[in-house]
């Protein structure tokens, strides 16, 4: 499936022809109260290979707006698309809704489609089973700066 030039604009394509691998400690962090440091280095991660099962079929599109906030996905975040993944319900996915595209939850409900979003001040889009709905690819990642 090829990525219409509105969405290409909007995409980072993905560069995997070489590989940064970054120190992985086999301790966690705590989120509570502080531990004592460990020193030990579990290996090394490439972070193309943990974010990305099919590299090929994979893109990064930036959020915009605060309809998935529930869900984790802030404004400015980069989300990690999958486009070889089948969404199934649940999924998170990237679609066009009337040439505009949006991030929502996948889900079926009485032989409807409904594209919902993980903030109660917005609606659900719907869709009757039949229509043309284009999904892009399934979110499997999400990227923030802090």
């Amino acid at each position: 499936m090829r990525i219409p030039a509105e969405l290409e604009r909007q995409v980072i394509q993905l560069v995997t022809a070489g590989s940064l691998k970054i120190p992985l400690y086999s301790w966690p962090v705590q989120a509570g109260f502080p531990s004592p440091a460990e020193d030990y280095l579990d290996g090394k991660i490439d972070l193309n290979e943990f974010l990305i099962q099919h590299p090929a079929a994979t893109f990064l599109v930036r959020a915009r707006g605060e309809s998935m906030t529930g869900a984790g996905i802030h404004p400015g975040d980069l989300l990690v698309v999958d486009r070889s993944v089948e969404p199934s319900p649940g999924s998170i996915v990237v679609a066009a809704v009337d040439g505009e595209f949006t991030v929502k939850r996948f889900r079926r409900s009485n032989g409807k489609v409904i594209l919902a979003p993980e903030n109660p001040a917005f609606r659900p889009i719907e869709f009757a089973e039949d229509a043309e709905l284009q999904i892009f690819g399934v979110v499997t990642s999400i990227i923030r700066t802090v």
